[in-house]
């Protein structure tokens, strides 16, 4: 019989319902787990579970009977997966259940920028209206979608997706070509083009050595628009302390960002050092977090963990993916 164990359930909503598999099996949750809990938890396991614990190779070691290492989430860095490959331990992943709630946050994120709807409402609370004396104020900019240019970094289908609502609002989407390629075809815009001709950049790449950091100073001081930067893909995407100095230069015109380099991430990291400003909205990393997106996610994370245990395996991941 196998025994499942899932170190860190609180990673997706208590009202999501995660239903239990259809074999014989053990199933034991934990809501958290640390470093020095992972191999005694998982001792005897045969399938785990995990979102960000992190699996790594001393640990790996350790659990001789394990056979699935069942990711609820797409990004598998925190599973040592060469080591996983070289012993027979299958991993894998969710996919595509992100593909309205991601985008529909990074489109909420623009509009909320654009708009200035953050200054507006504190100012309101503030009791700015009042004194006013008219009916209504202009102390911070307004702007419309419609006209405006967006580059999208990232053409999966989360790119894809963000590209259809920013059509509909009329704006202009381009996909920028990869940092440093060229000749990718028509369907992208030149990476330095797509710097210099945004009002509006969104993130939509992975977190890999080659993406680490493809936003700094050099990058922030070749965007002659001041855009809006948004990031709803992986903190490490941008140079954060980079970021903190693009905007006291006024390089860009605000940031919303859904992920940190570290997270949670310290009161000094440069992410919450600019959180209070108002061009600045910082949210807990939960573009992902629908109520629909999870229980697409949970019920993907049971199918994997059926199909691996019915000999005909769904989603597995190899390498840095």
């Amino acid at each position: 019989m196998h025994r499942i164990v899932f170190l860190d359930r609180a990673t997706i909503a208590p009202q999501i319902r995660l239903r239990r598999p259809s074999f014989p099996h053990e199933f034991v949750e934990h809501g958290h787990t640390g470093p020095e809990e992972v191999v005694p938890r998982l001792a005897g396991a045969t399938i785990a579970i995990v979102n960000k614990v992190r699996l790594a190779a001393a640990a790996l070691a350790q659990l001789p009977d394990l056979r699935l290492i069942a990711v609820a989430a797409t990004g598998t860095d925190c599973v040592d997966k060469p080591y996983c490959e070289a012993h027979g331990i299958a991993v894998a992943n969710i996919r595509g259940y992100a593909v309205h709630t991601v985008p529909e946050h990074a489109m909420a994120l623009i509009l909320a920028l654009r708009r200035n709807l953050v200054a507006y409402r504190e100012d309101v609370l503030a009791g700015r209206w009042q004194q006013s004396g008219q009916f209504c104020f202009f102390d911070h900019p307004i702007h419309d979608l419609a006209g405006s240019r967006l580059g999208i970094i990232g053409e999966g289908v989360l790119g894809q997706r963000v590209a259809e609502l920013a059509k509909a609002f009329g704006m202009q989407p381009m996909f920028a070509a990869h940092k440093g390629v060229a000749g990718l075809g028509p369907l992208y815009t030149p990476w330095q083009e797509v710097l210099e001709t945004s009002d509006i950049i969104t993130l939509h790449a992975p977190l890999t050595p080659d993406t680490r950091h493809m936003i700094a100073m050099p990058e922030f001081r070749a965007m002659k628009r001041r855009p809006l930067l948004v990031n709803t893909a992986r903190g490490g995407l941008v140079d954060e302390q980079a970021l903190l100095q693009a905007l006291d230069e006024g390089l860009i015109s605000g940031a919303g960002f859904d992920v940190a380099s570290e997270e949670p991430p310290p009161a000094d990291h440069p992410l919450m050092r600019a959180a209070r400003r108002h061009n600045v909205i910082v949210t807990p990393h939960v573009a992902w977090a629908s109520d629909e997106a999870q229980q697409a996610l949970a019920d993907q994370l049971i199918a994997n963990i059926e199909n691996f245990v019915a000999g005909r395996p769904t989603n597995l991941v190899r390498g840095a993916y």
